[in-house]
């Protein structure tokens, strides 16, 4: 990915204030988009500020503009950013239709992907939770963009685990939904597990927890 690089400071320039960003320093765009993620999870689109991911990135607020324009644009990057990081996820569970496996090893092949992603990436439960309180376009764009697409390829394999009674399914939408948002959200928050579970202090058994209890959900 191209890197956000500013002339270098030349012989003789004023040295910036200890403490200010650098904007002669060389950020990728992948971490400003990385550090807006966490900001607008944490705040939402309207509260989140572009000095306060400018300050997290280390860059000027005036390089964030220049290379997104907008708030908007620089959130609209994010969707994207996170719909090919969601890529290959997706792809693997379309690919299990022509699977071997029977229905329900499908499903549950489907689940452990999606926890391993989740996993690797905490921040994009709390993005989504955050954002899915959108209204209008933005709202349309995260269902087009991130939603639709796992969804298409997900769904049909609850559907054919509950038609072949592998699978206790009573509707394969509305399991779409509870199950990704249980693990999401188990995941994403897990200071708050902190609380009450040391779980959460040790990765792997944790992830084997959270695959477990989803797939008892499934039982």
């Amino acid at each position: 990915m191209k890197d956000v690089t500013a002339s270098a400071e030349q012989p003789g320039q004023k040295k910036r204030a200890r403490g200010r960003p650098a904007s002669s320093a060389s950020v990728g765009l992948d971490v400003i988009l990385q550090n807006a993620r966490k900001t607008f999870g944490k705040r939402g689109f309207e509260a989140a500020s572009v000095r306060e991911i400018a300050r997290d990135s280390g860059v000027d607020a005036a390089l964030i503009a220049h290379h997104f324009g907008s708030k908007e644009t620089l959130w609209l990057a994010v969707v994207e950013q996170i719909a090919d990081q969601m890529s290959p996820m997706i792809e693997a569970t379309a690919a299990l239709r022509a699977s071997p496996l029977g229905a329900r090893a499908r499903v549950q092949s489907a689940v452990a992907t999606f926890i391993d992603a989740v996993f690797d990436d905490p921040d994009f439960g709390i993005f989504f939770s955050t954002s899915v309180r959108e209204e209008g376009e933005r709202l349309n764009v995260l269902i087009d963009r991130l939603v639709r697409p796992y969804h298409d390829v997900l769904v049909p394999l609850f559907e054919d685990a509950a038609k072949r009674g592998e699978l206790k399914v009573k509707d394969a939408n509305v399991m779409f939904f509870m199950l990704l948002n249980a693990i999401s959200k188990t995941v994403s928050y897990g200071n708050l597990l902190r609380a009450f579970s040391s779980l959460p202090e040790h990765e792997k058994k944790f992830k084997r927890v959270v695959l477990d209890t989803a797939l008892g959900m499934l039982a």
